[in-house]
């Protein structure tokens, strides 16, 4: 059962970088809920997004897969629709992928997700895939290896395969990017959160969690293999693209 998130409620001399650790992969799932907007109509999302690209046969890869919550979305909706594929779960955090173990131990082995430790700064192995999963992942990998990461998950992708990315963003005008922030920390206030806890979550993602602009992060799909790229979700700060791989020359 998933513990309420509190990791942050208590005030303490010095606080260091966020990490997913054990504490964390304990909280994982209420954290998402009450700190992303639209958490469940966003995997929603996720799931009928990646029907349409799937393509019997294939591997669906969740980069980042965390707890596995995304991975159950993909696994729903596409066994939902007919369509038979490979899932696989990468995520560097040991304590998380053991809770995706847990999530999925109920399901034979055939229809169990693969799941893998990987750290994304280092590159990944993307075979065969028809659709791969970034949700809130790629603004946690290092901006020199970005380019990197992007270009193995095109390079794995068949054509007219898709990336699903969600991300964190920023805004080009810096009045509007202050006015996006206080909406989102008004909505954990909503949920829950203290000012303390916003406060201090806010200082410990400050060196580890790296935001783009949407236009940096079409730029980035562009060089890197993707022709079309396009925003399906929006909201303030947040927001989730949609990009094609480009379809080979003959």
């Amino acid at each position: 059962m998933t513990k309420q998130d509190n990791i942050f409620a208590e005030a303490t001399q010095a606080i260091g970088d966020f990490n997913f650790g054990e504490k964390t992969a304990e909280v994982f799932d209420d954290m998402l809920d009450r700190s992303v907007p639209l958490y469940r109509e966003l995997q929603r999302m996720l799931g009928e997004i990646a029907v349409e690209f799937a393509e019997n046969g294939s591997g669906v890869y969740d980069l980042g897969c965390s707890t596995g919550i995304t991975l159950e979305t993909l696994r729903g909706a596409i066994t939902a629709a007919g369509k038979r594929v490979r899932l696989f779960g990468l995520d560097y955090s040991q304590p998380m992928l053991e809770r995706a173990r847990e999530r999925f131990a109920t399901l034979s082995e055939d229809d169990r997700p693969q799941l893998l430790h990987a750290d994304l700064n280092q590159g990944c192995v993307i075979q065969n895939a028809s659709v791969v999963v970034l949700n809130l992942t790629l603004q946690f990998v290092r901006p020199l290896y970005r380019d990197t990461l992007i270009r193995y998950i095109a390079d794995g992708l068949n054509e007219n395969g898709c990336l699903i990315l969600v991300e964190k963003v920023l805004s080009g005008d810096s009045l509007l990017n202050r006015m996006f922030i206080k909406f989102y920390y008004d909505m954990k206030r909503r949920h829950g959160y203290s000012d303390l806890e916003i406060a201090s979550k806010r200082e410990a993602l400050e060196n580890v969690l790296i935001p783009y602009r949407i236009e940096e992060n079409e730029e980035l799909l562009k060089r890197n293999g993707f022709m079309e790229v396009d925003t399906f979700f929006k909201w303030y700060n947040f927001a989730g693209l949609l990009a094609v791989k480009q379809r080979s020359r003959r």
